[in-house]
């Protein structure tokens, strides 16, 4: 099932051109991440897709009624302000007990339904934020930067956690990150974004395209080899369970 089509769309502001002629689609169940540097357009992109910013020439078709959940990079809440998990899950919208219990579970963190949000760590943080996302069961899960300012251990949870989300829901998920050796393990298709897109395909295909190099540096041949590894640790680890 096609989630979106995005066919030919620029976006410009400013006089400058901050996405032009991107064509891309995303199916149901796949994992996909957008890599590029500073200022390629990856939040731009997301901002079309999910309505708060119209491209000036393209199109934007998605499936109709479907359901997005957004972690954003970073969201700002006062830490004076005393405030439960549960409480911070009910500021958008009226959802009961069994529907918060349930998205903190995929989340990962049943246990912090009652803590302060205040005394959370910063991964327990985007887990919340994750929770907040899964509450209304998404079709589509778009995750900005998701990860900024988390450990590499704590990285590597998330999208651990992002995977069995995405098994359980049957979910796609487009993420926007700047963790390319994580990202190799994490994706089924990554797209390599700088203004245009410059190549896309599986993730060894990325890793090894000249573009890619072009944008990363040389030292970014390392992610292919991480790829390898992860996948092999991953199935190893899995017929181990």
């Amino acid at each position: 099932m096609t989630l979106f089509n995005m066919t030919d769309v620029t976006v410009r502001l400013g006089g400058a051109t901050i996405l032009g002629n991107v064509t891309m689609s995303m199916e149901a169940g796949e994992i996909v991440t957008i890599v590029g540097p500073n200022g390629s357009g990856k939040s731009t992109l997301l901002r079309v897709l999910v309505g708060a910013l119209a491209p000036n020439t393209g199109q934007l078709t998605k499936r109709d009624g479907l359901r997005i959940g957004y972690v954003p990079q970073r969201l700002q809440l006062d830490p004076t302000l005393p405030m439960t998990v549960t409480r911070m899950l009910r500021l958008r919208r009226k959802v009961g007990r069994p529907e918060i219990d349930a998205a903190l579970s995929r989340a990962g963190i049943p246990e912090l339904a009652k803590r302060q949000m205040s005394a959370l760590s910063g991964g327990q943080f985007q887990r919340v934020m994750l929770a907040r996302a899964l509450l209304g069961s998404p079709e589509l899960l778009i995750l900005d930067e998701a990860t900024a300012g988390l450990d590499q251990r704590g990285t590597a949870a998330f999208y651990q956690q992002i995977e069995r989300v995405r098994t359980e829901l049957g979910c796609g998920v487009l993420m926007v990150s700047h963790d390319l050796h994580v990202v190799m393990s994490a994706s089924d298709r990554v797209i390599c974004l700088n203004g245009h897109i410059c190549c896309q395909g599986a993730p060894s295909h990325v890793a090894s395209a000249p573009e890619y190099r072009a944008l990363f540096g040389e030292g970014t041949k390392g992610a292919l080899a991480l790829y390898a590894h992860h996948h092999t640790h991953s199935h190893t680890t899995e017929a181990a369970e």
